[in-house]
C-alpha cells in the first residue's frame, strides 16, 4: 500500500526536489495533495504529472489552475485543508516564513507525520508545535540537512546518551569578508551560495548566518538539548552536516555530498532506508579536504541575536524570526544595506516586550508587532 504525500510549498526548491524524489519512488508514494504561493502555471504542471486529487494556491485565484482538472483552492486555508487531507499520511511542509506554523499544528493534530523544512514553525512556537505532535498523535522528521544529520546519528540511542551537537555551516558567500567589506554586500551578491541551491530567502539567511541561528532553536525542541549543549562550526566543503557527541565521549557525524533529496527521502521514510538511485554515491578522495573554522560571530550579528531570542524563550524568537523576514524582504528589495539586516533585528528586540507564548494568539500578535515595527524602521531609512 502506498503512501498519501502532501506538499506544501511544491513549487519551491525543497517542494521541487521532493516531486522528484516521490517520482523515483512510485511504488511507495502518491502524492495527494499540493499547494504553492503563487507560480500558478507550475502548480499546474505538477498537479498534472502527479495527479494529486487536491491543489491549492495562496495567492492566487481557482481559475489560474482550472486547465489542469483538479479541484482548486485559494487562498490562504489551503494550507491547512491540504495539510490536513484525509488520504495524507505525511505531510511535507515546504513553506517559506511564519506561513508554515499553523498547517503544521493542525496536520499535528490529525495525527500526521510533519516532514519538517519550515524553520519558523519550531522558532516560532516550538513547545506549542510538541504539545500538539503529543495530544494529535502527529510526528515531526526534520528535513534540514543538520537536523536529518543529527536524527540519523541518534537512532538507536535514549536522550541521557546524547551530550552535544555541533551543527556545521558553509559560511555562505562572505565567509572570508571584512566587516568593512561586508556593509557593501549586494542582494546579487548574497545570493550566490558556494554549495547550496535554495530559494532567496534562505540563501540570504545563509550569508547573514540568521539561518544557523534558526537551526539552532530548532534543535533545542527537536532533540531536548539546552542551548549551551547547541554549538554552529563553519565547514566550507558543507560534506560533514553535523556532529553528535555522547556522554561517553564517543562522536557520530553524517556526511554526503551536498543535496537535499537524501534527507527528503529519510524524513518519509524513517527510520527505515531504502534504496534511491538518484543519490550520488559518497567518495572520500573526490569530497577532498575537510575543514572546520570558528564562526566569526561579530561580523555576522543576525547569529547571536537569534540564539539569544531562543534562550529567552517567550515571545522572543517570534519576534527574531519575523524582524528577520521583514529585513530579508527589505535588502532584496534594497531599502536597506546587508548590515542593516542585523541592525533591524536587533532594533526589533530591543522593543519587544517579552511574553509567553502559551498560546498561538500570542504568538501571531507578537509576529505581526514585529513585522509592524520592522516596516516603520525601514521606512524610516
Amino acid at each position: 500500500m502506498t503512501a498519501g504525500i502532501a506538499v506544501l510549498g511544491s513549487t519551491g526548491s525543497i517542494g521541487t526536489s521532493t516531486l522528484r524524489v516521490l517520482e523515483r519512488h512510485r511504488e511507495r508514494f502518491r502524492v495527494v495533495a499540493l499547494t504553492a504561493h503563487g507560480a500558478a502555471g507550475l502548480l499546474c504542471e505538477q498537479a498534472a504529472a502527479t495527479g494529486a486529487s487536491y491543489v491549492g494556491l495562496v495567492d492566487g485565484s481557482r481559475e489560474a489552475c482550472e486547465h489542469a482538472g483538479t479541484r482548486v483552492a485559494a487562498g490562504p486555508e489551503c494550507l491547512i485543508e491540504a495539510a490536513t487531507h484525509p488520504e495524507a499520511d505525511v505531510v511535507v511542509n515546504a513553506v517559506v516564513g511564519a506561513a508554515g506554523l499553523e498547517a503544521t499544528l493542525a496536520a499535528l493534530r490529525a495525527g500526521k507525520r510533519v516532514a519538517l523544512a519550515n524553520k519558523e514553525t519550531l522558532v516560532m512556537a516550538g513547545d506549542l508545535v510538541l504539545a500538539a505532535a503529543a495530544h494529535g498523535g502527529g510526528e515531526i522528521v526534520p528535513v534540514d540537512s543538520e537536523h536529518s544529520a543529527v536524527l540519523q546519528c541518534v537512532a538507536g540511542h535514549e536522550p541521557p546518551e546524547l551530550r552535544r551537537l555541533i551543527l556545521t555551516a558553509s559560511g555562505g558567500p562572505f565567509r572570508e569578508w571584512e566587516a568593512e567589506r561586508l556593509h557593501h554586500a549586494t542582494s546579487e551578491e548574497a545570493l550566490r551560495h558556494p554549495t547550496w541551491e535554495m530559494g532567496p530567502k534562505i540563501t540570504v539567511d545563509s550569508a547573514t548566518l540568521a539561518n544557523k541561528a534558526l537551526e539552532v532553536i530548532e534543535a533545542h525542541y527537536l532533540f531536548g538539548l539546552g542551548y549551551d549543549a547547541i554549538e554552529v562550526v563553519v565547514h566550507p566543503q558543507s560534506i560533514v552536516h553535523a556532529f553528535t557527541e555522547f556522554v561517553d565521549g564517543s562522536v557520530l557525524a553524517q556526511v554526503g555530498f551536498p543535496t537535499m533529496e537524501l534527507p527528503i527521502l529519510y524524513a518519509l521514510t524513517h527510520p527505515q532506508r531504502v534504496a534511491d538511485a538518484g543519490t550520488r554515491w559518497f567518495d572520500p578522495v573526490a569530497a577532498g579536504p575537510l575543514t572546520f573554522e570558528p564562526l566569526r560571530e561579530p561580523d555576522f550579528p543576525a547569529f547571536r541575536l537569534g540564539v539569544n531570542a531562543g534562550r529567552a524563550g517567550g515571545t522572543a524568537p517570534a519576534v527574531y524570526n519575523a524582524a528577520n523576514e521583514v529585513a530579508v524582504q527589505a535588502f532584496l528589495a534594497g531599502r536597506i544595506s546587508f548590515s542593516g539586516i542585523g541592525e533591524l533585528i536587533d532594533n526589533v528586540l530591543e522593543n519587544h516586550d517579552v511574553q509567553p507564548a502559551n498560546d498561538l494568539t500570542t504568538v501571531l500578535a507578537a509576529d505581526r508587532w514585529a513585522r509592524e515595527r520592522g516596516e516603520v524602521l525601514c521606512s524610516s531609512r
